[in-house]
This record gives structure tokens, sequence and C-alpha cells, in this order.
């Protein structure tokens, strides 16, 4: 059955069960998760030149960099003590720990900046976020409204596309070794990371929605959170797609690269 069909028959049906909502997540990953947009499928086959790599980090970095802040906004919200115990770790997954220099964890951030040195960007271009697409800024504020402005119960669902990201991460190390010069151990592990951070992060937020949505209403208000977020991830690659592939037009104040700058004369190749 599709997601459509599913939304039609919600008036008529009762509430489902935990491993019938859970399978109607799976059927929305199936049909509108991100590894399924063109701009992807680009990025993993080794077809996307190094401006267009570049491109794709940077403004992914604002999504990166912008995920403690939702965190927090939903653990601000929380009264359960529970959920803020659990939640908590997800920040330091991303900010990293004091003691990182000691051998703790450096955090996703730091391990995306790593990446971002490695195709070539500059670290404090990338930190100041002044050269992202507006699509992009729009599209990861917009999730970070809904997850302080919708219910709580919203907003943990919201995170549940974990449960298709470890897929598009097994594909994205295995076609950047394979693809890139700059691919190696240092510049994908945040990849590397996320395959075990990933699941155990949604094993929690699953267990909760399944138990606290207890009506079809607010079954419904799961799914439709995480359609919201394949949303969010969907429109920051058309938003890469529309500017660095095609048509290429890339709006006033973002990141440009190397080979479209005035007076370039040259198409880079394949990092």
């Amino acid at each position: 059955m599709s997601v459509l069909a599913d939304r039609r028959e919600a008036g008529s049906e009762g509430l489902l069960s935990p491993s019938e909502l859970e399978a109607a997540l799976h059927r929305l990953g199936a049909e509108r998760y991100h590894s399924l947009h063109p701009f992807h499928k680009l990025l993993h086959g080794g077809a996307l030149n190094r401006g267009q790599v570049q491109a794709w980090v940077l403004n992914r970095y604002y999504y990166q960099s912008r995920i403690p802040l939702k965190d927090a906004a939903l653990m601000s919200r929380a009264d359960d003590r529970e959920l803020r115990r659990e939640w908590r770790h997800r920040i330091a997954e991303h900010d990293g720990d004091l003691n990182a220099e000691d051998g703790g964890n450096e955090g996703g951030i730091e391990r995306w900046l790593v990446l971002a040195e490695g195709v070539g960007l500059d670290r404090e271009l990338v930190v100041s976020c002044r050269a992202v697409l507006p699509a992009t800024r729009f599209a990861v504020d917009a999730y970070i409204r809904f997850v302080r402005e919708r219910s709580l119960l919203e907003a943990v669902a919201s995170s549940l596309t974990e449960l298709f990201a470890p897929k598009i991460h097994q594909e994205r190390i295995a076609g950047l070794l394979e693809h890139y010069d700059f691919a190696n151990e240092q510049t994908v592990a945040y990849f590397k990371r996320r395959l075990k951070e990933a699941p155990e992060d949604v094993k929690f937020g699953l267990a909760y929605v399944t138990r606290e949505a207890r009506t079809r209403a607010e079954q419904e208000a799961v799914l439709d959170a995480v359609r919201f977020k394949t949303d969010v991830l969907w429109s920051q690659l058309d938003a890469l797609h529309h500017a660095y592939v095609e048509p290429g037009h890339i709006p006033p104040g973002a990141f440009v690269p190397e080979d479209r700058q005035a007076g370039s004369g040259r198409r880079q190749e394949l990092l």
C-alpha cells in the first residue's frame, strides 16, 4: 500500500499497531527519502566535479551545525526527565566533548569540517555559513521552527528519518572512496560514525512515538512530521541541483566554485 493510500484510509481505520506504524514509516522512506534524489545519485556515482562537491559539503554544514540547536530546542520543551536524559547525548554527538583533545569525542561537526578541508574548502568560510544557498537556510530554519513550535510528539517524530540513514551512509562511504581522491578514512569518518549513532538514536525515538501516539490522529501527526522532514532534506538537494548542476543558477551571495568564477575559462575535473 502506498503512503497516499495510507492517508486516504486513515479516517476509516482504527489505531495502528506498533508494527503497522513502523511499516508506514518505512514506506515513507522508500518513497520520499533524499537517497532517491538525482543529486545524491550523481554524488555517489562519482559524476560531480570538485566545485559541485564543495557546494554540497558547504551547504550541508549549515544543516549539520543546526542539529544541536534543534535538539536543545526539543529538550527545553520536555518535562519528562527521562526524555531529556536520553536526548542530551545527541548534542554531544554533534558538538563533541570538552575533552576532545584528550581523546574524547570530537563530534560530528568537527568531523564534517575535516571533510570540508579535505575537499579544499576554507574552514572559516564554511563555519561562517555566509555562502550557503538561501533555500538551504530557509529549509533548515524551518526545521528548527517545526521542532520549537509543534507538539513534542511531532518534534521527536521528525527525527525518525534516521530510520533510513544507515543505507545512505553506506552508499556514500562506498561511492566517495571509489570515485574521489579526497576520500579517505579521515574525510569519511562522519558517515562511519553515524552508522553506529543513528540506529541507537532512532531506537529511542521510535519507541517514544509508538508509545505516545495514542490515537490515530496522533499517529497521522507522526507520519506527517516525517513527511515534513523528508521535504526539508529533499528541498536542500533541489536547491543544490538547481544552482550547481542544471540549470546552474547560483543566487547572489552564495558559494561560487572556482570553475564558475568570472575569468576562470576552465571546468574542474572530478576530485
